[in-house]
């Protein structure tokens, strides 16, 4: 369960302990697809919202962006200590002479000395240069054992406080925990009331493994729209919440720290006010029996084209394991 504390504000957040004994936050802002407005995101969302946790990643392209936002954040008071950054490493960096080179990249283009969490970003190689969607020969063999044992040296290094994976199987985290020296201490996944992925959260919470859950505001470009769904808007006007709060606040009392996305100042503020209430058990309970259950992520064409091969749906990439 997330544990309260209280900011020297007196305004009451949530976090979650790690298996470093690190904390942390229950709700982060998502830099996915920020583009320009970055900068001015992160910024309102730790000086003005109140936000502790930024996530990003080399790969989505605004790395120099999200710093000067953090930069901005700390100049105008926030103490980075307070502060817990997330970054990802990229798929054509997942072998063992590349892991280093790529988080000091990382780390300049933050303007930091170290991260908070490093997580592999997809659990599959790549080649430099690789399509969208990737041709047969792009995707590449890695040496799971090998990049571990650099992400652990980071740990060891004070580079990184924690390692942790996303979009990992099963079948790929249990070889993961298998040959780990250092555990992860995060697996940052899809989940949201359309695609509960119970049997992930199960095996990472029986391991120890604390869940971030993305996406969890659905997609209209990915068809599956949950802040207009039905059932999220009745919880939400039953709650006197908008549709947005209840599928944090749903993913809180899951378990699992969450980090929705946007760009717009009202919304980055709504999404953090969770704290206060709680969703009752029966309307939770309604909210976890959603049918149809649906990755957005699918529908975002991260790598697949359902008209050009070799993959026609994420599942290819992830080997049909779970």
């Amino acid at each position: 369960m997330a544990q309260a504390t209280f900011t020297p504000q007196g305004e009451r957040e949530e976090k979650f302990r790690l298996l470093s004994g690190h904390t942390i936050p229950a709700v982060g802002l998502e830099t996915w697809r920020s583009g320009s407005q970055a900068t001015n995101s992160v910024f309102i969302a730790i000086v003005e919202a109140g936000y502790r946790h930024v996530d990003t990643a080399g790969e989505y392209g605004i790395q120099e962006e999200v710093g000067d936002g953090i930069k901005a954040a700390i100049h105008a008071g926030v103490e980075r200590r307070d502060l817990f950054i997330t970054s990802k490493l990229w798929c054509t960096e997942l072998s063992p002479e590349r892991v280093r080179l790529a988080l000091m990249n990382t780390l300049q283009e933050l303007q930091l000395g170290h991260l908070d969490l490093y997580l592999i970003h997809w659990p599959f190689g790549l080649k430099d240069g690789a399509s969208r969607p990737p041709k047969a020969g792009d995707v590449l063999d890695f040496d799971m054992e090998g990049f571990w044992r650099e992400m652990e040296k980071l740990v060891k290094d004070q580079l990184v406080r924690d390692i942790g994976v996303c979009n990992f199987t099963m079948m790929k985290l249990n070889k993961l925990l298998g040959i780990a020296q250092t555990m992860p201490s995060v697996c940052q996944m899809e989940m949201h009331p359309g695609w509960r992925n119970d049997k992930m959260l199960d095996f990472c919470k029986k391991n120890g493994i604390h869940v971030t859950a993305y996406s969890l505001l659905g997609s209209q470009e990915g068809g599956h729209d949950l802040i207009h769904h039905p059932t999220v808007e009745r919880a939400a006007k039953k709650l006197n919440r908008t549709p947005g709060q209840v599928l944090v606040r749903w993913a809180i009392q899951r378990g699992t720290s969450v980090i929705p996305k946007s760009s717009h100042s009202d919304r980055i503020n709504e999404n953090i006010n969770v704290f206060s209430w709680e969703i009752p058990e029966q309307d939770f309970q309604v909210l976890c029996s959603i049918p149809g259950q649906k990755r957005v992520l699918d529908g975002k064409n991260l790598f697949v084209n359902k008209n050009d091969g070799p993959f026609n749906s994420t599942a290819d990439l992830w080997d049909h394991e779970d």
